[in-house]
């Protein structure tokens, strides 16, 4: 038995939420599958009650604690589950994914040190103490030898009741095996058994032929038809008998049904031919297992954490800025000995080199990547639990899940995604009754799509809800001074909706435990756009509203464009980048106290990145010397925006790399990288910058088409 100091808390961590998770996916198949067939998943309960099992104990190792304390109620929870004595029903149903949110709270503050969440901890104990239903007998219609009974465990005894309402016939399979194998044929037998009819429990009869051999009785439960059934069973030998009804209990189980011969000898079908010796040894089963030789695992997976793969990140930009070294040494000598030998075995090593570190960067920027059904995953219980909250029936629809991003990226997409749900069925999704007076399902639907698309990944929140009042927008914003009358005569549209991204919008006139305090909306804009991501707006009134949101595939290692403003050198991702030009400063005019230049027939706003950023010094003399702007234009949502920089130095490959804590709290900037030439470049936060400076020329800003916001 292992101790504590055998599993280090970040192990300890890292595997609780891994089985959290697990407990989660198998909530939701539990819930799916009764909502369809009526019943509970027995493998799935016990797959439940082993997960919780596995949690409590290696929580267990570390002392007492609220998981442990959840993981012991939960149990018996479990346990009387799969003992029929807790109906699987929407209460329960709701107590254990209430269970699975808690777990996550508490296993966030034993993280951190922090105390734990105690009045949800407290909350949950008392639903899952109130959450046990009386027990029926497992009796039914048949005359059970209340020997048989007796020596039941309650879990057999369970099944056996579950069986007998389930309508399912009892029989008896009795049969002789040899001792020798007797487990592998327990197991043969099982197997056969398997989707035909279900092994309640098998007791020997105290009769055998030889002494090698022994004779049981196996319990058997199944809906097939007896004939069909024994045929399952004809090479193994043995008689397969219906088990006795009660004499009040009618006449013969109609859903078994027995030939001629059989119901003339009493039902009794057998023997069927001499026992067959098992088909798989003992030998076969333990191959894995010689006589010398250490069992081996079959594992092929290991968890890595991801701080040692952001070191081994750092370790190839390195190398990166080694190969540019090299590739500068290799054209000097090339230049200043023509022919030289030696320059032409460096450039073939630059190659190979080059190619190596290629394979390097794209294996570990496999090992990053993540499906996107982890974040999926909990939204369905979200939506489950908000849903009710909110007294409204909504389908989620989940498609793309295996599509992968970035592990730092799936994270940091949870919360944005969940709040533009929580949006979709309280603001959307509209109550049955008025879904049903315009011909809408009582039933709303609200679909979540992923997909890829070259080096970006697209996300869609799509509900078939009402859709966004314009003008119930516009009426919130004014009364509370987002906008004036003025710019709303000179917005379109699209600038109007893109509203529900300021902070204090909301047609919400009350305010619920779900939303309506004008708050989000704008984080989950901000949080997007930290991701170098952009999010697309879409709303038809009484149709419904569709969000897209696309972000890099991996923030590890990106493309920027490298710019110069006055004596300093920026990195801007090329995610965000449109293109990048050189224009005449004199066809810039004034538009509305904005300045513009014309990009292929298209007015575009001028900002100039030196007084944004406050950067002083004299202009670059050859853009003086011209009358020549380098200009980059980026698009954020739907807004376009020109940034004026003295001079671009083409691509990199960068890895960015967080600000330390003096710098991290200022606006503008998304970290740093380092250059080939071992200068360190600020990378720019281009939404943030764009969002900046629309906000200081006074213009609301243009969003695509969004979903009604909180």
């Amino acid at each position: 038995m292992r101790g504590a100091g055998d599993l280090p808390r970040d192990d300890y961590f890292t595997e609780a939420i891994e089985i959290v998770e697990a407990i989660g996916r198998d909530l939701i198949a539990l819930d799916r599958g009764v909502r369809q067939s009526g019943r509970a998943d027995v493998e799935i309960v016990n797959g439940l009650f082993r997960g919780v099992h596995t949690l409590r104990g290696i929580a267990g190792l570390f002392g007492p604690s609220p998981t442990t304390e959840i993981s012991r109620s939960l149990e018996d929870v479990l346990e009387r589950v799969r003992l029929g004595r807790a109906p699987v029903d929407d209460a329960l149903i709701d107590v254990l994914f209430r269970a699975v949110d808690v777990y996550g709270r508490v296993l966030a503050a034993e993280r951190v040190g922090a105390p734990p969440p105690h009045d949800d901890l407290d909350d949950l104990l008392q639903r899952l103490e109130a959450s046990a239903a009386p027990v029926t007998p497992p009796g039914g219609p048949y005359d059970l030898d209340p020997g048989l009974l007796a020596v039941l465990t309650e879990y057999e005894e369970h099944r056996l009741r579950a069986n007998v309402e389930d309508g399912k016939a009892l029989l008896r399979l009795r049969i002789e095996l040899d001792l020798a194998s007797l487990d592998v044929a327990i197991e043969e037998l099982k197997a056969r058994a398997k989707g035909r009819a279900e092994v309640l429990t098998y007791l020997p009869t105290g009769a055998g032929s030889a002494e090698d051999a022994i004779e049981l009785d196996v319990l058997l439960a199944s809906s097939e038809p007896m004939i069909e059934l024994a045929r399952s069973f004809e090479d193994l030998g043995g008689e397969l008998a219906p088990l006795p009804r009660r004499a009040d209990a009618g006449g013969a189980d109609p859903n078994v049904l027995l030939p001629a011969d059989a119901q003339a000898s009493g039902g009794v079908i057998g023997p069927v031919g001499a026992a067959a010796p098992s088909r798989s040894t003992a030998g076969e089963r333990q191959e894995l297992a010689r006589d010398g030789e250490a069992p081996r695992s079959i594992g092929q997976t290991v968890r890595v954490d991801l701080r040692k793969l952001e070191g081994l990140m750092s370790a190839v930009g390195e190398l990166g800025l080694v190969r540019s070294a090299l590739s500068r040494l290799t054209l000097r000598l090339r230049a200043e000995v023509p022919g030289s030998p030696i320059g032409s075995d460096l450039a073939r090593l630059e190659r190979s080199f080059d190619r190596h570190l290629g394979t390097i960067r794209e294996g570990l920027l496999d090992v990053r990547m993540v499906p996107l059904e982890q974040v999926f995953e909990r939204l369905l219980r979200v939506v489950r639990q908000i849903g009710r909250d909110a007294g409204k029936q909504v389908n989620l629809v989940i498609t793309g899940g295996e599509t992968e991003v970035d592990k730092l990226i799936v994270e940091s997409l949870s919360d944005p995604l969940l709040h533009l749900l929580r949006n979709s069925v309280d603001h959307g999704i509209e109550p049955a009754s008025d879904r049903e007076a315009v011909g809408k399902p009582a039933v709303g639907t609200v679909a979540v799509n992923a997909f890829q698309n070259g080096n970006h990944v697209v996300v869609e929140v799509e509900d078939d809800g009402r859709g966004i009042d314009v003008d119930r927008l516009l009426a919130a914003a004014t009364s509370r001074g987002l906008v004036t009358p003025g710019e709303i005569e000179t917005s379109s549209r699209r600038d109007l909706l893109g509203l529900v991204f300021l902070p204090g919008a909301t047609t919400r006139s009350d305010v619920s435990e779900l939303s309506g305090r004008g708050v989000g909306m704008d984080i989950v804009k901000t949080n997007i756009a930290k991701l170098g991501g952009v999010i697309d707006l879409a709303s038809v009134p009484g149709i419904g509203t569709k969000i897209t949101i696309t972000v890099p595939t991996t923030l590890a290692i990106v493309k920027a464009l490298i710019v110069r403003v006055r004596a300093e050198t920026f990195a801007m991702l090329i995610a965000n980048v449109d293109e990048a030009l050189i224009v005449n400063a004199q066809e810039a005019r004034r538009v509305d106290g904005c300045e513009v230049v014309g990009v292929r027939g298209r007015s575009v706003p001028v900002c100039r990145l030196s007084e944004l950023l406050e950067i002083g010094g004299p202009e670059a003399e050859d853009a003086q010397a011209r009358g020549r702007v380098h200009l980059v234009v980026v698009s954020i949502g739907a807004q376009r925006l020109g940034f004026a920089v003295d001079g671009i130095a083409g691509e990199r490959d960068v890895v960015v790399k967080p600000l330390g804590p003096s710098l991290r709290e200022v606006r503008g900037f998304a970290g740093a990288t380092e250059l080939d030439d071992r200068r360190v470049a600020l990378v720019l936060d281009t939404p943030a910058l764009v969002a900046e400076y629309f906000a200081t020329i006074g213009a609301v800003p243009a969003a695509a088409e969004v979903a009604a916001g909180g």
